[in-house]
């Protein structure tokens, strides 16, 4: 919970005096995602900040994240208060088969609690970040929603939680609706429901807490009454900036451990490696030529895609003219080849051939590259459109040994959990940090003799170049 600020200070007479000046008594109450005080004038001392007076009923009011703030002034001031607010008990639920926690989920658990239970642990994936949560649940013993970004992470949190408690947890989201004191939700799910229940929960878990600061879904934290609150990921920064509002949703980060802290014994030791491809004759032809009638139309236009609103720009006019349209098909297909020339699909056979006997999943940037790839090579491949019981089908193939590699587009950038994979081909991506890391933590989940390898290919003398430099800039690659 927040610290207290001055007025805590109160004496006990003093306490006794504002409290019989304060008619009707102080009380606290849940509305649509926001937390009402009765009873407290506007401007009194006792009012912390972010709370403004609603006319309409006559109260002070702010978004429910502030219950926390408000109960502990209330409490320090030793002023008679009510909480109609709170809707939750403790949990009575614990850890049904506790396991020893590695040292560093230990060190996280204690930097959070010193943090009055509110901050972000970054981790990388396989470090064991779910069970830190669940070891956070037992501890602060109250009814928790966890929050996640996709419907099988979500599955794969009732699975872990229902394990680790051995009780019903109830889901929320892909067509169910069944509030627990542990429950589980989507981001979706969370900003359209959480002005209903809101008030049930005393500790949030947001897992992959970088997509939290999106516009809706920061409003869905906000709505959340819970003062306790854990933010779980692997990469917290994002390119908009506005992973600095995580500070303001969750707390500000309490712990962190990279991917070169934790490899060798905690996570698998593994090799990076850099493949350069030249594009054959006639495609670095057509890519020059393609290329030059995009830029082109940028030197007509006076268009600096690098300038603020630049890419914006591009879009809007290339609708207006005929020259615009050829120059937006230019583009895409200046790309198309850089991304995925005839040299990747021939390196990509290679590299399944010398790891037959492994386990190797495949990423592009786009769905077309991925069902190339899946109709030349024989290989399952899954996108945003596979169905997510053919996907489980696919991936348990995968596990088993009945698939030997697996090629997907984005959606098994995070939230998969193969851990037999030890084998990563970038075949295409984007210039993001975080993507970048997210698919080496895919192969690095730790097993006996298990040494990773990731595979980068990149399209020399294109824009990949500069791409690949920008993604690499972590220190898992240096």
């Amino acid at each position: 919970m927040p610290e207290a600020d001055p007025a805590a200070s109160l004496t006990r007479t003093d306490a006794d005096t504002a409290a019989s000046a304060a008619q009707p008594p102080i009380v606290l109450r849940f509305f649509a995602g926001t937390i009402e005080v009765h009873g407290l004038p506007q401007g009194h001392a006792l009012v912390p900040p972010g709370f403004l007076w609603d006319p309409r009923t006559n109260c002070l009011r702010a978004d429910a994240d502030h219950y926390g703030a408000v109960a502990l002034r209330l409490h320090r001031a030793r002023v008679p208060w009510q909480d109609d607010a709170r809707r939750w008990q403790p949990l009575t639920a614990d850890v049904a088969e506790p396991k020893q926690p590695r040292p560093f989920q230990v060190e996280a658990l204690d930097a959070w609690r010193a943090q009055q239970s509110r901050g972000l642990v970054v981790l990388p994936t396989g470090a064991g970040k779910s069970w830190l949560a669940v070891m956070a649940i037992a501890d602060r013993a109250r009814p928790t929603l966890v929050v996640a970004p996709t419907l099988d992470l979500v599955r794969q949190w009732h699975q872990l939680l229902e394990a680790a408690f051995a009780t019903k947890v109830g889901v929320v989201g892909g067509g169910e609706h069944d509030v627990q004191p542990l429950t589980v939700t989507t981001y979706d799910s969370a900003w359209i429901h959480m002005e209903h229940f809101g008030a049930r929960f005393g500790l949030v878990v947001f897992d992959e807490a970088h997509h939290l600061p999106g516009t809706s879904y920061a409003q869905a934290a906000r709505m959340c009454m819970a003062p306790f609150r854990l933010g779980l990921t692997a990469t917290p920064e994002r390119q908009d900036g506005r992973h600095a509002l995580l500070d303001e949703l969750i707390g500000p980060t309490c712990f962190r451990r990279d991917i070169v802290e934790l490899s060798g014994r905690w996570l698998a030791e593994y090799d990076v490696e850099t493949r350069v491809i030249d594009l054959d004759e006639a495609e670095r032809q057509e890519w020059t030529h393609e290329r030059e009638i995009y830029r082109g139309f940028l030197r007509d236009q006076h268009i600096r895609i690098s300038a603020p609103g630049g890419w914006g720009r591009f879009l809007m006019l290339s609708c207006r003219s005929e020259e615009g349209r050829r120059a937006l098909a230019a583009y895409r297909r200046q790309r198309a080849l850089a991304l995925a020339p005839k040299g990747k699909f021939e390196l990509v056979g290679q590299l399944l051939h010398q790891h037959r006997a492994d386990r190797t999943l495949l990423f592009t940037q786009h769905n077309a590259t991925a069902h190339a790839v899946s109709r030349r090579f024989l290989v399952p491949s899954i996108t945003h459109h596979t169905r997510v019981s053919e996907r489980t089908a696919i991936l348990r193939g995968l596990r088993e040994g009945d698939y030997r590699a697996v090629v997907t587009s984005k959606v098994l950038n995070e939230g998969v959990d193969v851990p037999e994979a030890n084998v990563a081909i970038i075949m295409s991506g984007s210039g993001s940090v975080r993507e970048h890391v997210q698919r080496l933590g895919r192969v690095l989940r730790k097993a006996e003799g298990k040494r990773a390898r990731l595979y980068e290919l990149v399209t020399g003398e294109t824009g990949e170049v500069f791409t690949s430099t920008r993604r690499r800039e972590h220190s898992a690659y240096r």
